[in-house]
Order: structure tokens, then sequence, then C-alpha cells
């Protein structure tokens, strides 16, 4: 059994687990596209995109737990099922003779969720990539290289070709692109707007795309290919500093009750928006002024606020569209029920060890509840 100072990580793990399951049986059993409802703004037609996007959003969170061994016996168990389980999702997705083959050529959106494949891939590469099968391999190889034939959007879709290429660079493939990675790297430099925050393109958006996408793709970006060339490797502090900067404005916007700013595009992400927090929480370099202790704390209390609201789930499990429940009018044209499990990225901290500080560590008030309460708490300095 879990020790009794990590009710929270089981928490955590029940709550990603929750989430988990109808993606992952549906996928072992080939059923996904049979079986999982498309919810979407009306109007909008999003079926040939979801169901990559259920997979590789759910992998892309899940990716740490599933890399690293527990040390809880019962843990350890539920680890190597989900394993396997998310080996057999990725076959049933990329296997052109899988009735749940997924979409990874028609139109631009699946350069956005190859992309997050690849990108769970890297976080776990050896639970989703040296033990997968070499037709499997070579199959999702197959997959991430068809998204070449058309460019992304000049925003932070350049990372998603970046990432791609940088998973092929990881995996040995000799036609990666160093170009594509390049583009990304310097063109999001040149975007950078000061204390953390990169702009999304040319105008600035006043939205969580900083941590959806942003800090957590570059930061994985240039720690997999910095080293491959000298103008890649000065970025690299840079980029490290800045998200780090980011994580902390991210840990001062949950309120003492849990809860967030409802501003910007894709909130049906829901505590999604935490990733590049829980990105640092993952990697333990956290800045001094966020113990490890205090950021699982502020984060428990934004998954219990958002998953306790009605409506967030189907009675068969599925997530639904909304920011605190089910709100469907929240929803973009580019938003379904596979786009939803991006949430699973705030759950990144559960790759870290039960016996690591951010677990074992007493409970802690986060910045608000001091500040709110009266208490002493830090200020707050620019980058």
């Amino acid at each position: 059994m879990l020790a009794l100072n990590n009710n929270d990580r089981k928490f955590w793990l029940d709550s990603m687990l929750k989430i988990a399951n109808p993606v992952l049986l549906h996928l072992k059993n080939r059923t996904l596209k049979q079986e999982m409802p498309v919810e979407m703004k009306e109007g909008t037609s999003r079926e040939r995109f979801s169901h990559l996007e259920a997979l590789s959003r759910l992998l892309v969170g899940m990716a740490p737990w599933l890399e690293r061994e527990s040390e809880d016996e019962e843990e350890e168990i539920l680890r190597l099922k989900y394993a396997e389980l998310a080996r057999e999702a990725v076959d049933a997705g990329t296997d052109p003779k899988s009735p749940d083959y997924m979409n990874f050529s028609d139109d631009f959106q699946p350069i956005v969720d190859t992309a997050f494949l690849a990108h769970a891939i890297l976080r776990a590469p050896n639970e989703l990539w040296e033990k997968l099968d070499n037709r499997v391999k070579q199959n999702v190889i197959r997959a991430l290289i068809a998204t070449r034939t058309r460019k992304p959007i000049f925003s932070n879709w350049l990372l998603f070709s970046a990432i791609i290429e940088a998973f092929l660079y990881k995996v040995g493939e000799k036609s990666w692109d160093p170009m594509r990675i390049d583009y990304a790297i310097k063109q999001f430099d040149q975007w950078y707007l000061g204390d953390g925050i990169y702009s999304d393109g040319p105008e600035y958006h006043h939205d969580y795309y900083n941590s959806f996408v942003i800090h957590p793709m570059l930061v994985d970006l240039i720690e997999t290919v910095g080293e491959e060339y000298r103008d890649w490797a000065v970025f690299k502090d840079s980029i490290i500093k800045r998200s780090r900067r980011y994580a902390v404005i991210q840990e001062r916007t949950i309120s003492p009750e849990g809860t967030f700013p409802p501003v910007g595009r894709s909130l049906a992400y829901r505590f999604g928006v935490f990733q590049s927090l829980a990105q640092h929480a993952l990697r333990k370099d956290l800045p001094k002024e966020l113990p490890p202790a205090q950021v699982r704390s502020a984060l428990t209390e934004v998954i219990k606020r958002t998953l306790s609201a009605p409506g967030t789930f189907t009675e068969s499990g599925w997530l639904t569209i909304g920011f605190c429940g089910n709100q469907t009018g929240i929803g973009e044209g580019y938003i379904s029920t596979g786009s939803l499990y991006l949430c699973t990225a705030a759950f990144l901290p559960l790759g870290l060890s039960s016996s690591d500080s951010f677990w074992s560590n007493p409970p802690m008030e986060w910045t608000s509840k001091r500040a709110w309460s009266g208490k002493e708490f830090p200020i707050d300095y620019a980058f």
C-alpha cells in the first residue's frame, strides 16, 4: 500500500488513471473510434482528429510516471500494467491495419498531436520506445515523417515540427531535419518579450500557451538536441531560466481556494494550464522560492477543485468539454473530446519517486494562500 504521507500521490495517481482508462482500454481492444464520443462545438467537424489527440495528449502527461520504476509494490504493479497498455495503444493508433489507425496526414491538425506523441516518447524513451516491437517503431516513424507534407502555422506550431524532428534525431533516424529545429529555437528567441513570457507568434496573446506548449517543448527540445550545434547550445541557459521564472508566475496565479483565472484560449484543457510548473517539479529545478511540497499542495488543490465539478466526466468516464464541469460553450472550434486529455500534463511530477521531497514533505501553504491570510510571503521580482 502507498505510505500514509503519500495520500496526495495516491489521489494524483487515482485521478490520472481514471482519466486514462477509457482511452487506453478501448485502444487495447481497438474499439476507440467505435466507442469514444466526440463532443465538439456545434457546426464543427473534428472526428478526423480527436482520437489522435486523446492518445498523444494523454501519454504526454503520463509518460514520466510510466518511465520510472516505483518504490511502492502496489504502484509498481499498476505502472507495469499501464506501460503495457500504453504500448498497445501506440500500436493500435499507428498500425495502418488497425480499426483505430489514426490520422497523421490529412489536414494540418495532425502536426500538433503527432508532436505530442513524439514529446511523450521523449519523456519515456524506455517504456514508450525501446520496449516497442520493431514493427511498431517503424509505424511510429512513418507516422511522424508523414507530417512533413504540411508547414506549421507561424506560432507555437513551429515547436510541434521541431519536437518531431528532435524525436527522430533521438532515435537515430538519419533523415531528421535540423532546419525545422533551428527555425523554432531562433524564432522563439525573437519572440521573447521578457520576464519569462514569450509571444505566441508576432502578436502577444494573454493565455496559457507559454505552459501548454512553449516552455515545456523548448526546454525538452534544447535538452534533447542542444549539444548538436554550438549555436543551439548557447540558448540552453536562457531557455531554462525563462521557464523557471514562468513557473514562479504560474504558482502565484493559484488562489487560496485552488482556482485560477479563466483567461485566454483553450481553457477546456483545465489544469493542463500548469504543465510548465509541473515540469520544473519533475526536473527538480524549481526556483528556490518554490519548495516542492508547496507546489504539490497548490496543484493538489487545483486538481481536486477541478475534478470535483459535476459534469466533468460522462457516465462512461470520458472527459467533457468545460473549465469547471461541462461547459461546451467555452470550447473553441478546434476543441473536441480528444483535445481535453492535455489536462494530464499537470501529472508530470508522478515521475518523481514517492520518497522525493515533492511527495514526502508535509503540506505547505502556497503563495496566495499565505498572502490572503495575512501571513508573510516572499516579494516577487521580475526576471
